[in-house]
């Protein structure tokens, strides 16, 4: 699609900006070029700036809220090749829509939602790329499974026929300059994963302010917001 009008939010600037922060990364950490994929997170954000994106080749979207992401997906759906990624808190009620509208969900901490999104998705649609969520912090208020539950989770999720379990994903708590490791939570995913004797490949993991911590403990995807779209709409 060429580029017709000007580009929103000064798009463009901040698309190369982003690239070239994670391929700076990547060779940082002794990477190969273009392992780590980019999600742009979308949300709030209209539909022309999705649309300008992918002028620039951008192909993955994350989503926080299902109204608004099934709004934007008929609006765009003359976009051939978009990826839409769910990033967002589940509702038991919201599965069926998430497993019908969506190509990867990154947020499943339960086997019960993993079962709900099975048997939703429709048998016409390759099966549903999950992600589990974990919670790295161990904080009672942060949602994601435990690190204790992945091995059962993971085994249970991975014999669901309609799903295909991808990997582990985190929302760390915002860097301090303070802290000492910023790495650690990241660390953390990446050793969950390694033990694990389910077969998986991605680590969903690293946002705007810390991406480069991230992509060195092994991302294979980054979801970037404010520094690619700006400051989030209300």
């Amino acid at each position: 699609m060429a580029i017709t009008r000007m580009l929103s939010l000064d798009i463009k600037e901040r698309f190369e900006g982003v690239q070239r922060r994670i391929r700076n990364a990547e060779s940082d950490a002794a990477r190969p070029l273009s392992s780590v994929g980019l999600i742009a997170v979308s949300k709030t954000q209209p539909a022309e700036a999705i649309r300008d994106a992918y002028a620039l080749g951008q192909r993955d979207f994350g989503e926080n809220y299902l109204q608004e992401a099934l709004a934007k997906q008929e609006e765009l759906a003359d976009l051939d090749g978009i990826v839409w990624h769910f990033i967002g808190p589940i509702q038991s009620n919201k599965t069926r829509s998430i497993a019908e509208h969506f190509d990867w969900v990154h947020t499943v901490d339960r086997l019960k939602t993993a079962e709900r999104l099975d048997q939703q998705r429709p048998a016409h649609l390759p099966p549903l790329n999950i992600c589990i969520q974990v919670n790295v912090s161990g904080e009672i208020t942060k949602s994601g499974a435990e690190i204790s539950e992945l091995a059962n989770l993971s085994e249970h999720i991975g014999q669901l026929r309609r799903l295909k379990l991808r990997g582990l994903m985190a929302i760390p708590a915002p860097m301090d300059q303070s802290d000492e490791d910023p790495g650690k939570p990241f660390r953390i995913l990446r050793e969950a994963s390694e033990s694990l004797t389910t077969p998986m490949d991605s680590l969903s993991m690293g946002m705007s302010d810390d991406l480069e911590w991230a992509i060195r403990e092994g991302a294979t995807w980054v979801r970037i917001g404010t520094a690619l779209f700006g400051p989030r709409r209300a």
